[in-house]
């Protein structure tokens, strides 16, 4: 017996709909600027495996690794995030790159793709099911990505490629879902996907969107580019168009948003992976633009931690749950600030990666890094990172058990607080 969906996403013009009402209509007080928005994060290793190495990632908030169990765990999680104004995460077949700990990540395998494109990994099918049906139950969008770049190597030609958007599609339509988003390949100009034009090129992602349109019987599909870029003929293809943010500042997001309204195309824009700069919300709201999460740490380092945690999860949540209209509780001043990278799910051997997260990261001019009285750094670009590389990139320190950290924050009207002080105890 197919069970009857509880979520039925639909599109009309530039704006989201489900079970018929403009997203967030539903909600008491929401803000009519912001119905029809699709608010989400990238939780993109939700059905994660490894079939090279596994117990690698035997580390964290799971010991031993176990997929099924990773999957679970952002089941359990899911009702919060929907709580504070969630309404769509992307999860990915062929996941993504854990920036932080691995530093080629074609050694995972983590494809459910024959290395022709025409069989599917029934454990994986498993998982991508239950995890559809639970967000379908709470009323969630499930954007599912067919195509990641570390992976590509493992389709043999393009024909695979081909194959592979026509089984992963399959899947979908089998499933009877409607409340996916296809995402054809995530950033398709990037990375080993130069190795596969079909993929690489605007005209191979463009012919690959509509392949996939197709053989999904027609689910909504999209495809995204690189941090920052966007092609005319990929967007003219795509029902979602889908945009990456990573290593933008507020105002190339912005320009970014503008470029694509210029074409006219008159359809929903969804910036599905950004960083944790939640200070690019002010932009998403500002130009109804749905915007996604993506926190490399807490979010994209199998296992990973799925609940609001502590510090930039926390801060995003109540953003968007205040840009929407949906009310909390306020928070003191303190409250505001947290200097992370100390709790022992976010630590490898000796390495941490400290960081300085705010509810209003842009009030923020400098953050400096003190160890033991000694200054080590100064960030001065959101999120204020320690070794801080690129918005999604920082590489990691050596803390020892007993060092004492302090962050600095100077603020835009000239405040500095003092305040915020760690003592490592592991």
């Amino acid at each position: 017996m197919i069970k009857i969906s509880e979520t039925k996403l639909n599109i009309t013009g530039n704006k989201f709909l489900i079970n018929g009402q403009l997203t967030y209509s539903d909600i008491k007080d929401s803000k009519e600027e912001i119905q029809g928005l699709l608010m989400n994060a990238r939780f993109i290793q939700g059905i994660f495996d490894d079939k090279n190495k596994p117990q690698r990632f035997a580390r964290f908030v799971m010991n031993p690794y176990d997929p099924e169990q990773n999957t679970d765990n952002l089941i359990a999680a899911l009702p919060e995030w929907y709580d504070y104004g969630l309404r769509a995460f992307t999860v990915g077949l062929q996941r993504g790159g854990p920036v932080n700990t691995i530093e080629d990540w074609t050694t995972i395998d983590n494809n459910p793709y024959g290395p022709d494109g025409t069989s599917f990994d029934p454990d994986y099918q498993e998982r991508l099911d239950k995890l559809i049906r639970a967000a379908d139950e709470i009323g969630m969008v499930v954007i599912v990505s067919l195509l990641y770049q570390a992976q590509s190597p493992r389709l043999k030609n393009g024909k695979a490629i081909r194959n592979a958007v026509k089984t992963g599609c399959a899947v979908l339509k089998n499933g009877n879902y409607s409340n996916v988003i296809i995402e054809v390949a995530n950033e398709h100009n990037v990375g080993h996907f130069s190795e596969h034009p079909i993929v690489y090129s605007t005209e191979g992602a463009a012919y690959l969107l509509e392949l996939a349109k197709k053989e999904s019987g027609g689910l909504p599909v999209g495809c995204s580019s690189g941090g920052g870029e966007a092609y005319k003929e990929v967007c003219e293809a795509s029902d979602v168009i889908l945009i990456h943010g990573n290593g933008c500042t507020r105002q190339e997001f912005y320009n970014q948003i503008k470029k694509i309204r210029s074409w006219d195309l008159n359809k929903p824009i969804v910036c599905n992976e950004d960083s944790p700069c939640i200070g690019q919300l002010e932009v998403a709201f500002g130009n109804q633009v749905s915007w996604g999460y993506y926190n490399n740490l807490t979010k994209q380092e199998p296992p990973a931690d799925w609940g609001v945690t502590p510090g930039e999860d926390y801060f995003f949540a109540r953003r968007m749950a205040a840009g929407i209209g949906i009310q909390k509780p306020p928070l003191s001043e303190e409250e505001k600030y947290y200097l992370q990278g100390f709790k022992p799910d976010t630590v490898l051997g000796d390495k941490r990666w400290v960081r300085l997260a705010s509810l209003y990261p842009e009030k923020i001019n400098y953050v400096e890094f003190y160890r033991d009285g000694e200054m080590i750094d100064v960030s001065y670009d959101e999120p204020y990172m320690v070794n801080y590389h690129t918005t999604w990139i920082q590489e990691p320190v050596k803390v020892n058990q007993g060092d004492w950290w302090l962050a600095k924050i100077y603020l835009n009207d000239g405040r500095e607080i003092k305040e915020l002080e760690k003592t490592v105890l592991r």
